[in-house]
């Protein structure tokens, strides 16, 4: 069996080479950018003639339109700042190299950096994630943010890791919660959900007690706490951007 890997970009010319050099023996590789002004597009090119420009409709249906150009039985889903170990890479093959195969998708176990430090507590791992799937019977869902991979049949998990660089720096987290908390209220409103300026508190209190205590954040020294202080104002932001879209739309 062969294998597409696809992936969407934008302004991701610090990250992209070193993630597409961890997946350049795949059979494809399909790219689609959403108006990258940065070198992101050029580096693409150098490893696949597959890139693909669009404009911004969200991350679940643009995955979905890179999915659309895959032609492969196969696809494996990347973020430009993550990178496929060899012994992942081992264990993707492995299953290419099957006869039969009773799965329709794999779940791939993923280290996530935060500022430098990879987190193996305050709920980042383990991380397990569908990644491997067969073309003809997944597709992600429509969610602006956090979208999620639908898969018709069996679900398998392969050995090794995928390395993730979420966060290098505080400014990275910074920009990172702003963008993922407006994108998180819009989808929210489409929702019909509705929030309150207490709620919103609440809720971010919530965010860093779970983060911090329940799932080991202070394991993880000084990062986890500062891991699980951004958590906190993700979700604050998150419901306080709701409260105030719904304001405006009254």
């Amino acid at each position: 069996m062969k294998l597409s890997v696809i992936l969407i970009t934008k302004n991701e010319a610090a990250n992209i080479r070193a993630c597409l050099e961890s997946v350049a023996w795949a059979d494809e590789i399909i790219v689609v950018d959403s108006g990258s002004s940065d070198d992101t597009v050029a580096i693409a090119r150098e490893f696949t003639p597959h890139v693909y420009k669009h404009d911004w409709p969200g991350f679940g249906a643009q995955k979905n339109r890179a999915l659309g150009y895959a032609t492969n039985e196969w696809v494996f889903s990347i973020d430009a700042d993550e990178r496929v170990t060899p012994e992942l890479r081992a264990a993707i093959e492995a299953v290419l190299r099957k006869e039969e195969d009773a799965c329709a998708a794999y779940r791939v176990s993923r280290l996530s950096s935060y500022c430098g430090r990879f987190m193996r507590h305050s709920g980042w791992h383990p991380d397990y994630i569908m990644r491997l799937f067969r073309r003809d019977v997944a597709h992600f869902s429509d969610d602006l943010v956090h979208e999620r991979l639908l898969v018709e049949g069996q679900i398998g998990q392969l050995d090794g890791e995928l390395l993730h660089y979420a966060f290098d720096n505080l400014e990275e987290v910074l920009h990172k919660v702003n963008h993922y908390s407006s994108a998180g209220a819009a989808m929210l409103q489409q929702r019909g959900r509705n929030a309150s300026l207490g709620g919103a508190v609440l809720r971010g209190l919530w965010s860093f007690l779970r983060t911090y205590i329940l799932r080991g954040g202070f394991l993880d020294g000084r990062e986890g706490f500062m891991l699980a202080v951004s958590n906190a104002e993700g979700t604050y932001y998150r419901y306080l951007k709701l409260m105030l879209l719904n304001e405006a739309k009254k």
